[in-house]
């Protein structure tokens, strides 16, 4: 992958403005995703990694963003679970993931 594709998470997060914050959450979600699917099989997908960017800081959201781009799946991987650990993202994914899984039900 080309290097400047790598450094625009980092370039338009430094620009903090509400398009760089979803260009970096975007590309911070391809690196949560596998991470998920992985570690938590049968927790919907697309819940879990809201809630997870959600409650991830501005720092954790741009390393995974990067990750993304680089495929640093193990930096991912701590993040995600650092994250998914915390009380505010467990009840989140309660809240937003059950009824998902109950649907499916």
């Amino acid at each position: 992958m080309r290097r400047e594709v790598l450094l625009l998470p980092a370039l338009l997060v430094a620009c903090n403005t509400p398009l760089a914050d979803a260009v970096a959450r975007d590309a911070a979600r391809r690196a949560v995703d596998p991470v998920v699917a992985e570690r938590f099989p049968g927790v919907p997908l697309k819940p879990a990694t809201d809630c997870i960017i959600d409650n991830a800081s501005a720092q954790e959201i741009l390393t995974l963003a990067s990750a993304a781009g680089s495929g640093a799946n193990d930096t991912a991987a701590r993040i995600v679970l650092d994250v998914a650990a915390r009380p505010d993202t467990i009840q989140c994914i309660a809240a937003e993931g059950l009824p998902v899984l109950i649907d499916t039900l």
